[in-house]
């Protein structure tokens, strides 16, 4: 894979990008019909990086009717399998090709650190088209048992223009996991990126032209929340959304769902993830680094991010001081320096929100046991020391809101059975990861816990084969990766056929 590995590297290589900043639609780029655009931020110094077309409803509707187009003609749709595979291979080999271009685009527009999205994001990201792309030949129809005069089969086909919303934590690779399965079985895709964070998914785009995808079955709409996302969930033409983001949001796509075409969603929504701790636990150091990684990977950007440690009494102390040890070693500075582990928040607005909450924390009483405060000040980014309550307890604000940032909240517990109370207390389900000695408490809480993933013994949201999603109000309607990716964006038919 073209990545970089060093700090230098990067650096030259970020100040050589090119930017492609118009929408992308039926297999060209161009400017909003308004002429309107955007600029997008640098969070590390809040410097501008460039001004992007915002695509608004009009601009949704070229992209919607040149994807009606190329799904209803079946330049796509009408390919055989093996030819689709074929042409998603040839894209994700583009996507590797350029891995260093895509990693330093997120890299700028979303502040995440260089050593994450070139290690992490853009391998992810390659490999989602690659599994998607090899199973598009290997999923079969089935004839059920039916009486010797009857021919009876059950066929999975395309939804048709499949509208895309993804967030600004993860750019490029959460774009990957919802464009592979849903071009493997032959849907048309309108893409709406964060605004935040446009710059690789319109690169996407041209790289999945240069693959030899049609034009108008990947489509980019870059533009704000309001006016081009609405428009995707309004649209009558539109017959799924597939959206990450914010518990708020997909409430929205639910109303704009039941005022349009009552199109299927796929929602994959916040998270309040528990980390249980067993008084049997023996692996204090193990365990540190997977509660930091859980809640400082992608500065706590991110969903499924273990925000609370529900800690058995017995341990807390011993297992506290690990953690904070370990959230010594995560170097918080420059994404482009080849030692930083943290980068900074999104924008101030979102900075501004996290420092509420340690605000917050201290005057419902928990104990702020370190960091909570902005840093890097100089640089014009949007830097926070990671920060970490005890003495929480789970009716407060910081242990039942998803803050998504480096905030972690320690929480006791007494016996099994209250610390998987307190775990399941939060409208929230999407993961939770679970630590014991004991085999039979591992199988017994894991079973207990309501959640979509359940680590035990780690921090993960396992590989391409498992699939990815949540309970509760953290979504529904689908799952991303694993074949069961393929199902939301798939229709199941039955056909019966009398013979004479």
């Amino acid at each position: 894979m073209d990545t970089l590995t060093d700090g230098a590297g990067w650096r030259d290589a970020a100040a050589a990008l090119s930017f492609r900043t118009d929408a992308f639609i039926d297999g060209r780029f161009r400017p909003a019909r308004s002429g309107g655009r955007f600029d997008t931020r640098n969070p590390a110094n809040g410097s501008r990086i460039a001004s992007v077309a915002e695509g608004a409803a009009e601009d949704v509707d070229d992209a919607v009717a040149a994807a009606r187009r190329a799904f209803d003609d079946g330049r796509w749709s009408g390919l055989a399998p093996a030819e689709r595979k074929a042409k998603l291979l040839a894209f994700a080999d583009r996507i590797e090709a350029h891995a260093t271009e895509l990693a330093l685009l997120d890299v700028l527009d979303a502040g995440k650190p260089a050593s994450v999205t070139t290690s992490m994001d853009l391998p992810d990201a390659v490999g989602a088209i690659r599994w998607h792309a090899e199973l598009t030949d290997k999923l079969y129809d089935r004839l059920p048992p039916t009486a010797a005069d009857i021919v009876g089969m059950t066929v999975r086909e395309p939804l048709g223009v499949v509208g895309i919303v993804t967030p600004w934590n993860f750019p490029v690779m959460t774009a990957c996991l919802k464009l592979g399965p849903a071009l493997a079985v032959g849907n048309t895709v309108v893409l709406k990126p964060a605004e935040q964070t446009p710059l690789s998914a319109l690169r996407l785009a041209e790289l999945a032209a240069e693959a030899g995808i049609p034009d108008g079955v990947v489509n980019v709409v870059p533009g704000f929340g309001e006016t081009a996302g609405a428009r995707i969930g309004l649209h009558p033409d539109v017959d799924c959304v597939s959206f990450t983001g914010s518990t708020e949001v997909g409430r929205l796509f639910l109303h704009y769902a039941a005022e349009s075409n009552l199109k299927r969603l796929a929602l994959e929504l916040g998270g309040k993830s528990p980390c249980l701790v067993m008084k049997d636990v023996t692996r204090l150091q193990a365990l540190a680094e997977h509660v930091a990684t859980g809640i400082l990977l992608n500065q706590g950007e991110n969903c499924s991010a273990g925000s609370r440690l529900i800690v058995h009494r017995d341990v807390k102390d011993a297992v506290l001081a690990a953690v904070q040890a370990e959230f010594d070693a995560w170097t918080l500075g420059d994404p482009l320096d080849a030692g930083t582990r943290l980068g900074p928040m999104i924008e101030q607005q979102h900075l501004d929100r996290v420092l509420g909450y340690v605000e917050d924390g201290q005057a419902e009483g928990a104990r702020l046991v370190r960091g909570g405060k902005r840093v890097r000040i100089d640089s014009g980014g949007y830097f926070i020391e990671p920060a970490i309550f005890d003495g929480v307890r789970n009716d407060m604000r910081i242990a039942r809101d998803e803050i998504f940032g480096p905030v972690l909240s320690v929480i006791t517990f007494d016996d099994e059975a209250e610390g998987l109370r307190i775990a399941n207390d939060t409208p929230y389900g999407l993961a939770a990861s679970l630590w014991t000695d004991d085999v039979n408490v591992a199988h017994r809480a894991a079973r207990a816990l309501r959640a979509g993933t359940v680590s035990v013994n780690c921090f993960s949201e396992g590989d391409m084969s498992v699939p990815f999603g949540g309970f509760k109000q953290s979504g529904f309607g689908g799952r991303d990766k694993s074949q069961a990716a393929h199902d939301q964006f798939s229709e199941l038919k039955a056909i019966w056929m009398q013979l004479r």
